[in-house]
């Protein structure tokens, strides 16, 4: 998970490098590290800690030069540490190497290269590549250019990559590869950028090219980009234009990125819907999965594969998929399904949910699908990620950058896009009467509205989290689709305020979690009006009757749940499908408030990072 950034042009690059380190820390932030091409001397500056800690350390070393790479991590083999910091470089010290990915060979790789007499300074794979691609370029028997250097060593190795090699004997030339991790070129006038997504290059270039897997791309000034395939295939580069603006990239005005994200959801959601639903003309439409629809609707199962909190959007998604188009359906943590031999038929549909597009476990598992002959759906929010391009068909989210590690806008977007699907899908099929339908339609344009008065309540969530921003444990229970709202409310707590918090089935609860409940236990529960409202009634008396604390979500103008709670958020009522895209904000918001007085890094949990690009 791992952020690389790299420039070739007439800028200072260290400038730039820097820069886009930042808007990638989310990525990972235990180390970072520069290479820096002066045109005399290939200089590496790495450090343990964030981008500003390598700023820092750098404060007083030459930074010259229009040329180089950097990198900021997120550990896997070995710990954080100046050594073990990226960028590698080789015995020689004639080139340096920056990676996001998992060598899974590299013991082998290290094994064989030691008894040749290479010497290593790291605990990482990484460093074995970059050995291993001088290795090849020193003592090959016929003379080779460090592209076809770089290109050999990829084929003896197995794992995941996106790498970029800096030379020191050629100050206008950068390579780069990849497979499973992504890599993305900008095409700029007389400069080329490198990174792992397209955030570090926005204000600088429109234009980008999105590289494949088994891809290799030489940049240079002199000849401009190539690629070809490991298998050394030439490849013509598709440009692609980016529609990302600079300003969504920043914090407008915000403490964190998460809580611009939280107060961007009106937006968000509206943005997921332009275009795709209008209720006026009883009508929803989705574009990039029309060409399947009638494949959707003759499913016999979906499958949703997805991890972390895309994955409680899944759950969601089987609450609406059965209920509107009577469609069985799968919720699967991806990182288990690619695992387990699963059955797959053809008259299956898969469909990946992931908010960057390129989640590894995700990304594994819509392929073995696809090799087993299912129809696979995306929805992600990254146009050109990985999963758009690998999958027949999907809707993007349209949720616009999300910089915080803990994911608060992809969820709520990805929910409204498997809304319109499941409504979309249940009037093809007659599932769904006329005048539900278009009752839906009315109430889902307008829970953006909605969501604005929710937002009016973080006075009073900040209050009940001055309450319990001490608690060592929390539980939160929800009954049917508020189910995966309880376990996105305890992912939230537990990801940014390190409090542990768990999500149960609210009638669960008297199957194990009743015992951990006494009276400095806070017990969340969303208890909004739909058909299960007697029986969450009667599970919060067994909470109170425990002396466990009540924090309830309920519908605005309930009396009887104010009543026994020991604090409540109000939320507008609507239909018990759409509750979701309302109860969750009020957790965010809690979690948010929790971590910020408990000191935490809100934006950058410890031990976590965005868009899991490793397995």
């Amino acid at each position: 998970m791992c952020g690389i950034v790299a420039y070739i042009g007439k800028q200072t690059a260290y400038d730039i490098i820097i820069k886009g380190l930042k808007r990638l820390e989310y990525r990972g932030y235990d180390s970072a590290g520069v290479a820096l091409h002066n045109s005399k001397s290939l200089n590496v500056y790495k450090k343990k800690g964030k981008v500003a800690d390598l700023e820092t350390f750098i404060d007083d070393k030459d930074i010259s030069g229009s040329i180089g790479i950097g990198h900021t991590r997120w550990a896997t083999h070995g710990p954080p540490n100046d050594i073990n910091s990226h960028p590698h470089q080789s015995g020689n010290k004639d080139f340096a190497l920056v990676h996001n990915g998992i060598i899974e060979n590299y013991a082998v790789l290290k094994e064989e290269l030691t008894q040749r007499g290479h010497q290593f300074l790291s605990d990482t794979d990484t460093e074995v590549l970059i050995h291993l691609i001088e290795e090849i370029y020193t003592n090959s028997k016929k003379s080779l250019t460090l592209f076809e250097a770089v290109r050999i060593a990829l084929n003896e190795v197995i794992g995941a990559y996106a790498i970029v090699v800096i030379n020191k004997n050629n100050p206008n030339e950068l390579i780069a590869a990849r497979k499973s991790s992504p890599l993305v070129v900008g095409i700029g006038e007389g400069e080329f950028f490198l990174a792992s997504d397209a955030t570090p290059m926005v204000e600088f270039t429109k234009n980008v090219v999105y590289l494949e897997d088994g891809e290799i791309a030489h940049l240079s000034l002199e000849t401009g980009l190539k690629i070809k395939t490991v298998a050394n295939q030439e490849k013509t580069p598709y440009i692609h234009e980016l529609e990302m603006h600079l300003e969504t990239l920043e914090k407008g005005g915000f403490d964190h990125f998460m809580l611009k994200e939280i107060y961007e959801q009106p937006q968000s959601i509206h943005d997921s819907m332009r275009g795709r639903l209008r209720s006026s003309k009883s009508m929803v439409s989705l574009g990039g999965i029309k060409d399947y629809e009638e494949k959707i609707v003759q499913a016999k199962r979906l499958i949703f594969v997805a991890c972390g909190t895309s994955w409680h959007a899944g759950l969601v998604g089987e609450y609406l998929f059965e209920d509107l188009a009577r469609i069985p359906v799968e919720v699967e943590y991806a990182s288990e399904f690619r695992y387990r031999n699963p059955i797959i038929n053809e008259d299956d549909v898969v469909i990946a949910i992931s908010q960057s597009g390129e989640t590894a476990d995700t990304l594994a598992a819509i392929k073995m699908a696809k090799e087993k002959g299912a129809t696979i759906v995306g929805i992600c929010n990254v146009v050109g990620s990985s999963i758009s391009r690998l999958t027949d068909c999907g809707s993007y989210t349209h949720a616009g950058p999300e910089i915080g590690v803990a994911s608060t806008k992809a969820f709520t977007a990805q929910v409204t896009v498997l809304t319109l699907m499941a409504l979309m899908i249940g009037k093809k099929k007659g599932t769904i009467t006329n005048q539900r339908f278009n009752r839906l339609l009315v109430e889902l344009e307008s829970i953006p509205e909605k969501l604005e008065s929710v937002l009016t309540l973080d006075s009073v969530i900040k209050k009940i989290a001055s309450t319990y921003k001490d608690s060592s444990n929390a539980l939160y229970l929800g009954r049917g689709i508020n189910f995966p709202v309880a376990l996105e409310g305890a992912l939230k707590l537990k990801e940014i305020s390190y409090i542990h918090a768990e999500g149960y089935p609210a009638a669960e609860m008297k199957h194990g979690p009743i015992a951990l409940i006494d009276e400095e236990m806070p017990v969340f529960v969303i208890a909004t009006q739909d058909t299960s409202y007697e029986k969450v009634v009667s599970n919060i008396q067994e909470v109170k009757a425990r002396k466990g604390k009540v924090i309830a979500i309920i519908t605005k103008g309930d009396k009887d749940v104010k009543e026994i709670a020991d604090h409540y958020m109000e939320i507008p009522l609507t239909d018990s499908l759409l509750v979701p895209l309302l109860a969750t904000v009020p957790f965010q918001l809690l979690s948010y408030h929790v971590a910020v007085m408990r000191e935490c890094n809100v934006d950058q949990p410890r031990n976590l990072a965005k868009s899991v690009t490793v397995e």
